[in-house]
């Protein structure tokens, strides 16, 4: 008999902190990703990282991502996804998805009844198939993505 993996057989997964209170400054203007525009010094507040990703902090967690399935998507090699394990997955959302025991991150597309296709974002990877042959479990919806630049 086959034994069964855990999600953290796959991924690196971390817990949350729930109670960290870190804000930065939060600017009412824009930032041009063209021509730029004159500066505005208008603040219009604080940002805390947990009230813009986390929603349900019971229910949610972080996972770095392996591989290049979905980087026509943003997502690339060493990301961290935050993850709600509460929300139904809706068509195109991006998920966690476990496919007879094996663990992906793809985009989840219902074709009908009897048919969900996990999709890649990348056309050097083939979709996933899943019909009532296999065993898919969805282990929740990815809500955040976040990326270290330096």
């Amino acid at each position: 008999m086959k034994q069964k993996k855990k999600i953290t057989d796959f991924f690196k997964v971390f817990r949350l902190e729930h109670n960290s209170n870190h804000t930065a400054p939060l600017y009412e203007e824009s930032v041009q990703a063209g021509f730029p525009s004159p500066a505005e010094d208008y603040l219009e507040g604080t940002l805390d990282l947990n009230e813009l990703f986390i929603h349900r902090p019971s229910s949610t967690y972080i996972v770095r991502v392996a591989g290049d399935s979905m980087v026509d998507a943003g997502i690339y090699e060493g990301d961290l996804l935050v993850v709600d394990r509460s929300l139904d997955p809706k068509n195109n959302d991006i998920v966690i998805a476990e496919v007879d025991g094996e663990f992906t991150v793809k985009r989840f597309v219902r074709k009908d009844d009897h048919t969900i296709v996990l999709e890649p974002a990348n056309i050097n990877y083939s979709p996933i198939v899943v019909t009532g042959e296999h065993e898919l479990l969805i282990w929740g919806v990815v809500v955040g993505v976040l990326r270290k630049l330096r």
